[in-house]
């Protein structure tokens, strides 16, 4: 089991097979069926699902022995379908998988965090521009997480199987007071650095830095 677990431990990059393995868990499915449950509970918001690359996920967890074959069913005229069932060592590895993922922060490169990394590179009106249009999407985006989140509530879905939209809420929350807060010292001009950015900007040339470093 020990090498098992060593060999899936490197393929821990795609949580759908970890959402592979917590569906299995529940009970024995087929392919569809797990689709069709995670869509149903809306947990493909978290989980990138892809109808083609779960068939490879699932022919990757049963390679490595976490999940078997348990039956083949046919429904009418449809398709014969395996059913997959999850194995001791398959739910020794969602264990730890998730156990991990909860306890050990890692480090995301997001998208966000590499355009702000650059964002001197924009004419300091077209970064403002772009900012305020970020803002507005990330106000809908916001609106329509909390939406969905009540509804859930509504439908009396217990708190603890839905708290991944009070953490989608939070993140969208402390986005949108940072990119409001950047875009009012951006108009305003208080954003330290505004005279060398505009300066570079209408110029082409970056005055010396302080740090005697250039940004690119």
């Amino acid at each position: 089991m020990q090498s098992i677990l060593a060999d899936v431990a490197v393929n821990r990059s795609n949580p759908l097979a970890l959402a592979v393995l917590v569906c299995l868990e529940e009970r024995p499915m087929h392919p569809y069926e797990i689709s069709q449950t995670l869509k149903s509970r809306s947990k493909d918001d978290s989980v990138r699902l892809n109808f083609g690359s779960l068939y490879g996920v699932v022919a990757s967890l049963l390679k490595r022995g976490l999940v078997i074959d348990r039956e083949v069913t046919r429904e009418g005229r449809r398709p014969e379908r395996t059913v997959y069932e999850i194995t001791a060592a398959g739910r020794s590895e969602m264990i730890d998988w998730l156990t991990d993922l909860v306890a050990s922060p890692a480090k995301e490169y997001l998208q966000f965090e590499a355009a702000l990394t650059f964002l001197p590179a924009l004419h300091p009106d077209e970064a403002l521009a772009a900012l305020q249009l970020r803002a507005q999407r990330l106000d809908l985006q916001l609106a329509h997480a909390h939406a969905t989140r009540e509804t859930m509530t509504a439908a009396g879905l217990p708190r603890i199987f839905g708290i991944e939209g009070e953490y989608v809420e939070a993140l969208l929350v402390a986005e949108i007071q940072f990119t409001k807060a950047l875009v009012a010292e951006i108009e305003s001009g208080e954003l330290p650095g505004m005279d060398i950015w505009r300066q570079w900007s209408d110029s082409g040339e970056l005055p010396e830095l302080p740090i005697g470093e250039n940004v690119t």
